[in-house]
């Protein structure tokens, strides 16, 4: 079965560009010109991921961001931004709300589809041979894309996830931000490497938020991040 892409903005040129380059690749491809359309279609449908626009009618992008990942039931969605003549800090903001990705207009479409393909990976969830890694009392298992805190789940986006994932595969190993993005992400990031400084400042807040130790992801300052030795089990 085709997964479904929602593609939001308000340019229908854009939208009519974008869907036929997703449909062309194999997806299913629902559309929403504005962000209040937007929420009622993702409660709906539920699709599989959102191109979604900073700047809407009704409700902006980084409002549907906030209110999609404050909703259980919507929480996982991955979401890439699409971004205008923004500065880098709205993109930061974005990217702490909670989007796994974001690409910048103008645009090469095929690039759309590189960063669509590569979300949808994460959160798929591809295999390992570690099928389970336990770091201190956080358990992740691979194949249920699934992480636990002492007995809690918790809720990461497919981002977050890879990033755990990574690190948790390399204990005590410092990564480069440029490494965590290789590593994580699967592709070449063209954006700011401190844009893995975001997505690691929520997956720290969502892990202390259920108990795990404040210094489990550590900051090598001037070089990036590790998983503290002394907390593997």
């Amino acid at each position: 079965m085709a997964q479904r892409i929602l593609v939001v903005d308000d340019d229908p040129e854009l939208v009519r560009l974008l869907r036929a380059y997703l449909e062309q690749g194999g997806y299913q491809v629902l559309v929403a010109y504005d962000g209040e359309a937007a929420l009622h279609i993702l409660r709906r449908e539920r699709p599989d991921l959102v191109v979604l626009d900073l700047m809407l009618p009704e409700r902006d992008g980084w409002d549907v961001t906030r209110v999609v990942r404050g909703d259980a039931s919507l929480a996982g969605t991955p979401i890439i931004m699409l971004t205008a003549r923004v500065e880098d800090h709205d993109k930061i903001v974005g990217l702490e709300l909670g989007a796994d990705d974001y690409v910048s207009k103008p645009f090469n479409p095929r690039e759309v589809m590189a960063r669509v393909r590569a979300v949808l990976r994460r959160a798929q969830g591809e295999p390992s041979p570690a099928r389970v890694l336990q770091v201190g009392e956080v358990v992740i298992d691979m194949d249920q894309h699934q992480v636990q805190v002492e007995d809690q789940a918790l809720k990461l986006t497919p981002t977050e996830f890879s990033l755990l994932c990574t690190l948790a595969e390399h204990p005590g190993h410092t990564l480069t931000r440029m490494e965590l993005i290789e590593k994580a992400l699967g592709y070449s990031y063209e954006g700011l490497e401190r844009t893995v400084d975001s997505h690691i400042k929520n997956l720290r807040r969502k892990l202390t938020r259920a108990g795990a130790a404040k210094g489990l992801v550590e900051t090598v300052f001037g070089v990036g991040y590790r998983l503290a030795v002394e907390e593997q089990t």
